[in-house]
């Protein structure tokens, strides 16, 4: 095919995707204190649903922060959606401030992310409207997903550019690359270190400002692993890494391959970690904040096609 007859017949099957998802239903739930969006393709009668769990911090729906607007829940989000998946997204804890109904922020653990993910999940099979349920998990979002499937049934689970290690581990490897001064990096590793060990450190070191009233909610999210209990997921398992993400290394897509050795992997070597093709380190920090850059397409057609396989369980 010529490059002038290409061109017009990707411009028309991107209006058809608009097309696609401006009909689509989306809706507004609140289960629990948990405030959600579902996505609905049109036309579709018993859709799959994929429930996307964000990453780390106060994340909201689309997949943003306070500091970084990548919006990787929505983008993916719509792709699925335009492939008559639909799409459960929400507001993390903590994302547009903290509701009364979380109770006190120094009383949080990481257990009540799974807690909420698996009552999402609970109200997606209760209505019967869905074919299968498949959790898909970003980032710190992964180990949610591990959690949530060892928690309640589902049919299958994505973890794009998760982490194999205890989140402690992972924050210091992280650390490391940015070559600190001795005398800064080695109090925020012995720091961590003793909140790891359910210490309380006051103060915390400089780098570290994580208050001594936060730190057992800190503690319960940096010491949780993924291996083992990933060993005892049954579901069919999709693992996605990238070759320039620099939050989450080849060791770990590795290491969770190694523990689901029946799940199916894809690795994709330009992809960064908020799941977009960057070419060099600058590309890679300026896709954070760059909402409306288009996700990897090797990523979306994996994701897409390995919701769609198979039957429910």
């Amino acid at each position: 095919m010529r490059a002038w007859t290409l061109i017009p017949a990707l411009v028309m099957l991107g209006l058809c995707d608009m097309a696609v998802n401006a009909s689509a239903e989306e809706s507004k739930i609140r289960v629990g204190a948990i405030d959600a969006v579902l996505t609905v393709p049109p036309d579709v009668e018993h859709p799959p649903v994929a429930l996307l769990i964000a990453g780390s911090g106060s994340t909201d729906h689309d997949g943003n922060g306070p500091q970084v607007k990548p919006a990787t829940l929505k983008k993916l989000s719509e792709q699925l959606v335009a492939r008559k998946i639909a799409t459960l997204r929400y507001d993390k804890r903590g994302a547009g401030g903290w509701k009364p109904e979380f109770g006190r922020p120094e009383d949080f653990r990481f257990k009540d992310y799974v807690d909420d993910a698996t009552a999402l999940v609970n109200h997606l099979r209760s209505g019967g409207k869905f074919s299968k349920i498949v959790v898909v998990g970003h980032s710190e979002g992964g180990l949610v997903a591990i959690l949530t499937a060892r928690r309640v049934p589902i049919d299958r689970l994505v973890l794009l550019v998760t982490a194999a290690r205890r989140q402690g581990d992972l924050v210091k490897a992280q650390l490391e690359k940015k070559e600190l001064p001795s005398d800064v990096l080695k109090p925020i590793e012995a720091a961590i270190d003793a909140i790891m060990a359910g210490q309380i450190v006051d103060p915390p070191p400089r780098g570290l400002s994580i208050p001594p009233s936060m730190q057992p909610g800190v503690a319960s999210a940096f010491t949780e692993d993924p291996i083992d209990p990933l060993k005892l997921v049954d579901q069919p398992t999709l693992i996605v890494g990238g070759g320039r993400d620099r939050q989450v290394a080849r060791v770990d897509f590795a290491a969770l391959s190694a523990a689901s050795p029946v799940a199916k992997t894809v690795w994709i070597p330009d992809m960064n970690h908020v799941l977009v093709d960057v070419a060099d380190e600058t590309d890679d920090l300026e896709a954070y904040n760059q909402p409306d850059r288009a996700l990897d397409a090797t990523l979306v057609d994996s994701v897409a096609a390995f919701i769609l396989a198979g039957g429910a369980r």
